[in-house]
């Protein structure tokens, strides 16, 4: 894909949101290696999917503001953290989450005086990049329990499970519990078993769940929240199957 203006979209690290400091998203790339398993007896090249793989790149302004991008990213934490990159933060719009290590933070500056940080990350082992549907339009506040706005999959049903990724960003209460839901006509829903998120007492916090693989998952789906809180701005997105897939 060419390159395109980034305006209007957002990037989320482990909870927080670093997009008012970021200049550039310079990578959002992954996928699973490709084996060459052709046999001697075959008269074309015959591939499988090996492991997966991914991450997402960025260019950093230098903010020295105390609990600026830069301060929490400068830290090189050696435990995962999510990215997630939001793609003009739309209900339904296009969301790519990564669990990655942080692997530099590198500082360069320019003849003009610009002093910017270069990051990159690395997925972890067998987890790669997913691109997800938003299920909330970038960051949602919710006040109180919440049943999301629907996002409409267009087709649907299908048999292969989903994957879901929460950012909470801030909390004020008890906890936050999100669950996603699905619905075959977008008017009766239900629960959808394994993609509910363990209930969150404090922010930052982000999460990784997927459901049972052979789950099936209808054509509507939302993101609605329970607890005992006053405020609580969560993003949630998630990544319906459409074939078989393990990770």
């Amino acid at each position: 894909m060419s390159k395109q203006s980034g305006l209007g979209d957002y990037l989320y690290i482990g909870g927080y949101d670093a997009s008012g400091d970021i200049g550039a998203v310079n990578r959002v790339g992954g996928g699973p290696a490709v084996l060459d398993v052709t046999a001697i007896n075959k008269a074309a090249m015959e591939r499988i999917g090996g492991l997966r793989d991914g991450g997402i790149d960025y260019t950093a302004f230098f903010n020295p503001a105390l609990g600026s991008t830069h301060t929490k990213l400068a830290a090189l934490p050696t435990t995962d953290v999510l990215m997630t990159y939001v793609r003009g933060a739309t209900l339904g719009g296009p969301v790519a989450n990564c669990i990655a290590k942080q692997l530099n933070h590198d500082g360069s500056r320019g003849d003009d005086g610009a002093f910017t940080f270069a990051g990159s990350t690395q997925s972890s082992a067998g987890s790669g990049l997913e691109w997800c549907e938003g299920l909330t339009a970038g960051r949602r506040t919710d006040t109180a329990a919440t049943l999301g706005a629907t996002v409409d999959l267009l087709t649907g049903p299908t048999a292969f499970g989903l994957q879901a990724y929460l950012h909470v960003f801030s909390l004020t209460g008890t906890s936050v519990t999100v669950t996603v839901e699905h619905s075959a006509d977008g008017v009766s829903w239900s629960a959808l078993p394994g993609a509910a998120f363990t209930a969150v007492a404090a922010a930052p916090a982000t999460q990784r769940i997927q459901t049972g693989r052979t789950q099936t998952v209808q054509r509507y789906l939302r993101a609605s929240t329970t607890g005992t809180f006053t405020n609580a701005v969560i993003a949630v997105s998630a990544a319906r199957n459409t074939v078989g897939t393990t990770f």
